[in-house]
């Protein structure tokens, strides 16, 4: 049964398989292997925003990120397929994976791009697209990350009441396990310009980082 607005329990997650998704093509971009070891001195984060089209997008045009992946993490089910993410009842959210390099461009940076590229007050939503695998997250590879995201959440909540929206929904959570998406999905909308994009912020600015 298709739950919405509810995370499954352990007892009602699809099992899923043990054989990984196989990830046949390079970055549509770069060229680069989407699973290539990042090289020395870059870093990864992972974001969850709503549709991972629209997000990863957003994402591969900055300068500093040097490889953009989608798929899926934060639920239950092992190595799960698109159609088992759209029944609500894998646990997952749909997530970029990116890797950037600090030198170019700060965490901070990419958490001002984070919160002022989607709402993170509608929880188990992103505008029109409805679902546990729409919600907003922030997953974090080390303890300065998650310092540094809950920070900019406390400074970001206050801009958001004041311009009447709700408290934030968004969770902050210790990076978990990254299952690529189908590789029809990976740059989705490079390969598909004209595809459809449902992510839009608030018009409310953060006060940390970069403006984007």
């Amino acid at each position: 049964m298709h739950r919405p607005d509810r995370l499954p329990t352990a007892a009602e997650a699809l099992t899923g398989r043990s054989t990984p998704m196989p990830i046949t093509e390079p970055h549509f971009l770069s060229g680069f292997p989407l699973d290539a070891p990042a090289p020395a001195g870059m870093v990864q984060a992972m974001f969850g925003m709503g549709c991972f089209w629209g997000v990863e997008r957003i994402f591969w045009q900055l300068p500093g990120v040097w490889l953009t992946a989608v798929g899926y993490a934060g639920g239950l089910t092992e190595n799960p397929t698109y159609k088992e993410v759209c029944t609500g009842m894998t646990g997952h959210n749909e997530v970029v994976r990116l890797t950037f390099d600090p030198a170019k461009i700060s965490y901070a940076a990419l958490l001002a791009t984070f919160w002022e590229n989607h709402d993170p007050t509608q929880g188990m939503r992103q505008g029109g697209d409805r679902g546990t695998q729409y919600r907003s997250g922030i997953y974090t590879y080390d303890a300065e990350q998650a310092e540094a995201a809950t920070t900019s959440r406390a400074a970001y909540a206050p801009r958001l009441a004041a311009a009447g929206y709700g408290p934030i929904t968004t969770e902050i959570l210790p990076a978990p396990r990254f299952y690529f998406a189908e590789d029809y999905h990976q740059q989705y909308l490079a390969k598909n310009p004209q595809g459809y994009c449902g992510i839009g912020g608030t018009g409310v600015a953060c006060p940390i980082g970069l403006k984007t």
